[in-house]
């Protein structure tokens, strides 16, 4: 169940989020005025990739705590911070949630069922990973048709949730972590360095040494590029 669209003046409160430049609480609270308690952002990484899993993260933050939430004052959508940043405040989201799950869909997915479905998989995943039950999502951009909780989805999430804002960099930093550890079993590709994105020196690497057993073979760029 999607319950964005029944808000009235939804629209006014995207609008009010997107006149701010950190991700706030507007979405939360309109949740827990509706009488839901444990919500969670969620938001994935990876979908550009041509290398590696789709990476999910579920973040439950104590949203009555406000001593708790402060410490969250940096927090902004993954890609607009450094890896140190991100590191930093991974660290303090970890100490600050009250629930955090990870989930993924592997390369072999997103060949065999899709993009969509290998990014549906991961969120699914993270939010039933969660030690502890949410009974409301906030997702950035996908919805999720096979969970019965309600939810709301909206375009770049990551800029007016500060719970969608905290699964982003958990799960931008799960994932590099996990491509920095592939580098040394397949050395060579730079996956340490560009995470499996279409960089310069990734595609000089597999203009190289060809295909990894990591690489997402559906891909049309990745097969213009062992051509």
């Amino acid at each position: 169940m999607v319950v964005a669209g029944l808000w009235p003046g939804y629209t006014r409160l995207m609008s009010l989020s997107r006149s701010t430049s950190a991700p706030g609480l507007r979405l939360e609270r309109r949740l827990l005025r509706q009488g839901y308690t444990r919500i969670a952002g969620l938001d994935e990484v990876g979908r550009g990739s041509w290398a590696g899993p789709v990476v999910a993260a579920a973040v439950v933050l104590p949203l009555n705590n406000r001593r708790a939430i402060a410490r969250l004052s940096g927090v902004r959508d993954s890609k607009q911070l450094t890896a140190e940043q991100r590191a930093t405040l991974a660290h303090t989201i970890a100490e600050v949630a009250l629930s955090i799950g990870i989930g993924s869909a592997s390369h072999h997915v997103v060949d065999r069922d899709g993009l969509s479905f290998a990014n549906r998989r991961a969120l699914l995943r993270a939010a039933a990973n969660l030690p502890i039950a949410p009974d409301a999502l906030l997702i950035d951009f996908f919805k999720l048709p096979e969970s019965d909780l309600p939810q709301v989805c909206l375009p770049k999430g990551d800029s007016y949730s500060l719970s969608i804002a905290a699964a982003s960099i958990i799960a931008k930093t799960v994932r590099d972590r996990w491509m920095s550890k592939w580098e040394a079993r397949y050395p060579g590709y730079g996956f340490a360095s560009h995470k499996g994105y279409g960089t310069r020196a990734h595609r000089a690497a597999i203009a190289r040494l060809g295909l990894s057993q990591m690489h997402r073979t559906s891909y049309r760029l990745i097969q213009d590029e062992e051509q």
